[in-house]
């Protein structure tokens, strides 16, 4: 019968109670809880800031990454006086806003930080436009080179963006924009740019909703990008062989055919400190005219 050892420590002047620190999360890498919480803490800064006034759902393995796992969206018991909620449809949510929170999280094994599209303070209007590239085949080694079309043509429409790994085997192309428009116009952006691609490039992208009509073909998911819809966030950890952390990235490294797997949790640090936050890269504009052009096209 296996003993739980607990202890506590100050953080930020939270008392933050952390178990079993040397069970092991990722034993391909051989992250510890210990590992993950120290890891986790140096994430923070940029977590937390991609995690804000947002609807926060997570997935919890108590036993490590490969055992068992469940999603978590209301507020685990016994809740410390330090974590905040915010109700949604029912639901009492964790608000991500401070490191003791994020480390409460990773205690009870939330290894994955998925965050909603809506914020709480503007559930209407987007902040970012978010195009999800969504492989059919668990190895798709054309996730790279199908980014960088898509980056090429919202370059050519004159729409700034930011290529970001999902951690797993997919990509996302973030557009920070001015919220200015809708859910439901962001969408009329992506079925036309989502339609223009499976046209032009009809043996490697679909907008085909249903994965078993797919065949081989990578998914440009635009309807994920809508209230009450999650994403992982930018610099959270996937609960995968490898830990990779879901990265934003330089087009440049995308055209040079970056590996998901390169960016995880034991060297995501060095590049944050080297690189920094490349969502900052990229002003929010006005996808206005872009819909204007769109809708002037349909009539």
């Amino acid at each position: 019968m296996s003993r739980t050892v607990k202890g506590t420590v100050m953080v930020d002047g939270r008392e933050v109670t952390i178990s079993n620190p040397d069970k092991v999360l990722w034993p391909d890498m051989g992250i510890t809880k210990a590992v993950f919480l120290e890891r986790l803490a140096g994430l923070s800064p940029w977590l937390l800031k991609h995690c804000a006034d947002r609807y926060l759902t997570t997935i919890r393995f108590p036993d490590g990454v490969r055992g068992k796992s469940f999603y978590q969206k209301n507020c685990p018991e016994p809740v410390p006086d330090f974590v905040r909620t915010s109700e949604a449809g029912g639901i009492r949510y964790v608000m991500l806003d401070s490191l003791p929170v994020l480390l409460w999280l990773g205690n009870l094994a939330c290894l994955e930080f998925h965050a909603s599209f809506d914020r709480i303070s503007d559930p209407v209007r987007p902040t970012e436009w978010v195009l999800d590239l969504d492989p059919s085949r668990e190895v798709e080694p054309r996730i790279m080179e199908a980014a960088s079309l898509v980056g090429d043509l919202l370059e050519s429409l004159g729409i700034a963006s930011v290529p970001k790994t999902s951690g797993a085997t997919g990509a996302q192309i973030v557009t920070p924009v001015i919220p200015e428009l809708t859910f439901d116009e962001l969408r009329q952006i992506g079925e036309f740019v989502g339609a223009y691609l499976a046209d032009k490039y009809p043996k490697l992208f679909t907008i085909e909703r249903l994965k078993k009509n797919r065949g081989d073909l990578i998914y440009v998911d635009y309807l994920q990008h809508y209230r009450g819809k999650t994403i992982i966030a930018p610099y959270s950890p996937r609960a995968r062989d490898g830990a990779a952390v879901s990265t934003p990235l330089h087009w440049r490294e995308v055209r040079a055919g970056a590996r998901i797997e390169d960016f995880n949790l034991l060297n995501i640090a060095d590049r944050l400190r080297r690189e920094g936050d490349l969502l900052d890269t990229v002003r929010p504009q006005s996808l206005k005219p872009i819909l204007a052009f769109i809708r002037g096209g349909r009539r």
